[in-house]
């Protein structure tokens, strides 16, 4: 039963890509920044969480701790970077490159700190096996889906059913209408980016609880992420969140055929043939 063992590995994984690919389309879809940095800011979610630990908070506080700080990280570079760059008149490519070097100092100062080594939470409960349906699933993989379906419901809602995901929405549609009919885009592009990168600070602190810490870790995972957001389509939370789990069950059942080094270039050529053929996404309007 090995391919049910990669199907469930691949659903977990999955659940925690698409937090990460939910949050970036948020940013994306709102601002129409290529926010390269979320990647350095999912990786500091699980370490901030981790000294936390190491200074004797419970496990939810630390948590909260790397959520809350995120989210204060987010809000900065918004504010501080993006915005001040937009006032000046900055092109879509100086912010793009201003996210990159940002993403690579706020990176190497977490090796700094850190060191470059992996690092282990240490905790016996994450490493608890419980067997469903003839799988074995850790409690951290079993928090990772949870919090994953979660994320997802919770954005679908902010999106849909909230006054502050409604002008978000109507922002991401018409920039300059909601300029002109004063919906203040500015706070908006704060306050999504403040969600999205608490967000992302979730499976940034789960998804270590079973791999580890490494300060370059979300670098991957913010690439395959951007790709289940075009494949679903910008600014589709369901395209962004489902795709995001079917690539990442596809690289896992990949193995059964090919070797590991090999899954991350066959679901890219997937994703290029599919974009020839559907370039605005699976959902996309």
């Amino acid at each position: 039963m090995l391919w049910l063992h990669l199907l469930v590995n691949g659903l977990v994984w999955g659940c925690a890509l698409g937090m990460v690919a939910v949050s970036f389309s948020l940013v994306f879809a709102t601002t129409k920044i290529f926010h390269v940095a979320h990647a350095a800011v999912y990786g500091l979610g699980g370490y901030l969480a981790w000294s936390a630990l190491k200074h004797g908070m419970p496990e939810w506080a630390a948590l909260l701790v790397g959520i809350v700080a995120c989210a204060i990280t987010g809000t900065l570079i918004q504010k501080l970077l993006y915005e001040r760059l937009d006032r000046r008149g900055a092109t879509h490519l100086v912010i793009l490159i201003a996210s990159l070097g940002l993403s690579a100092v706020m990176q190497n100062a977490v090796a700094a700190v850190y060191t470059s080594n992996v690092l282990q939470f240490g905790l016996p409960w994450a490493a608890r096996t419980t067997a469903i349906g003839g799988v074995l699933l850790t409690t951290a993989q079993m928090l990772t889906v949870v919090a994953g379906i979660l994320s997802y419901l919770g954005a679908m809602w902010f999106a849909h059913r909230t006054v502050l995901g409604k002008r978000m929405r109507a922002v991401a549609s018409n920039p300059f209408l909601a300029e002109i009919t004063r919906l203040q885009p500015r706070q908006v592009h704060i306050a999504v980016m403040a969600i999205a990168s608490a967000m992302v600070a979730i499976p940034g602190v789960l998804v270590p609880l079973d791999l580890g810490l490494q300060p370059f870790g979300g670098v991957p995972i913010l690439l395959t992420a951007t790709i289940a957001m075009i494949a679903g389509g910008v600014g589709s939370i369901s395209g962004a969140f489902l795709v995001a789990v079917g690539i990442a069950v596809l690289q896992n059942l990949s193995l059964l055929v090919i070797p590991g080094e090999w899954s991350i270039g066959i679901t890219f050529g997937i994703f290029v043939i599919f974009m020839l053929f559907r370039p605005r996404g699976l959902f996309a309007g």
